[in-house]
């Protein structure tokens, strides 16, 4: 009796046509049969969005390749429970995203959200992120997306747990090994830029500097500026358990 091959959604944030996104659907292609559903344009930041004020469209670009006028979140259920709703996805891999997404940048990143709507879907889930803005190490980090790709269709993923995946953008050579590791902490300063625009109205750009970080031992910001590829388990389940004693004592 021949067997399945096993069937692999690839989404980001970055947009249908990044590299990244490429780069990781051609890695994955000796694993199984591989769907692109990804956001037709970039939509970095978009967290766990999900479009309801209006309908989504999509447009096949080509053989298993489709363009969501929507976020990472919708893609990835648009792809579930419309595009491959009568397939079994085995896996769903979201990247390879041009930039981190560590400490607390997991709480924005669309990269992220859509392993984390993969995962409340119940599809085991990987994101996959790359440390730089330029001259992008795709290639490597494929390689190891593949790697963790097959030991997660080999083994499986905790439940509502998905793997939250940053590389340094260096050369495989230069990476010192992987380390499993916990969410670290940013420190944000001159975060919003303020200009004005030629009728001398106000108008402002959430950016600036580059955060910094907080010394976290064993955290993926560590891992990372180490040269150490960092591997976080990360779960859905958002409740501070050590506060619950406390809460039970307040007067309600």
């Amino acid at each position: 009796m021949k067997r399945l091959s096993p069937i692999i959604l690839v989404c980001n944030d970055d947009g249908v046509r990044s590299e990244g996104i490429l780069a990781l659907a051609e890695a994955l292609r000796v694993l199984g049969t591989v769907y692109i559903v990804a956001p037709d344009r970039e939509r970095s930041a978009a967290s766990h969005a999900l479009t309801l004020a209006h309908p989504l469209r999509y447009e096949k670009l080509g053989p298993r390749v489709y363009a969501v006028d929507g976020t990472p979140t919708d893609c990835v259920y648009l792809a579930v429970n419309g595009i491959l709703k009568k397939k079994k996805i085995a896996l769903l891999a979201s990247g390879i995203n041009k930039g981190t997404n560590m400490g607390d940048d997991i709480t924005y990143s669309g990269t992220v959200s859509a392993a984390m709507e993969g995962t409340i879907l119940g599809i085991p889930s990987i994101a996959v992120s790359l440390a730089s803005r330029k001259r992008f190490q795709f290639h490597d980090a494929a390689e190891f997306s593949l790697r963790v790709a097959r030991k997660v269709l080999r083994h499986g993923l905790p439940k509502d747990t998905l793997l939250n995946i940053n590389l340094p953008n260096i050369p495989k050579e230069e990476i010192r090994g992987v380390r499993v590791t916990r969410q670290g902490k940013r420190i944000y300063e001159n975060s919003i830029v303020t200009k004005k625009d030629p009728r001398g109205r106000k108008y402002y750009w959430i950016g600036g500097d580059n955060p910094s970080r907080v010394d976290i031992p064993g955290s993926d910001l560590e891992a990372v500026e180490q040269k150490y590829i960092s591997v976080t388990p990360v779960h859905l389940d958002f409740t501070n358990y050590a506060s619950m004693s406390a809460l039970r004592r307040w007067k309600w």
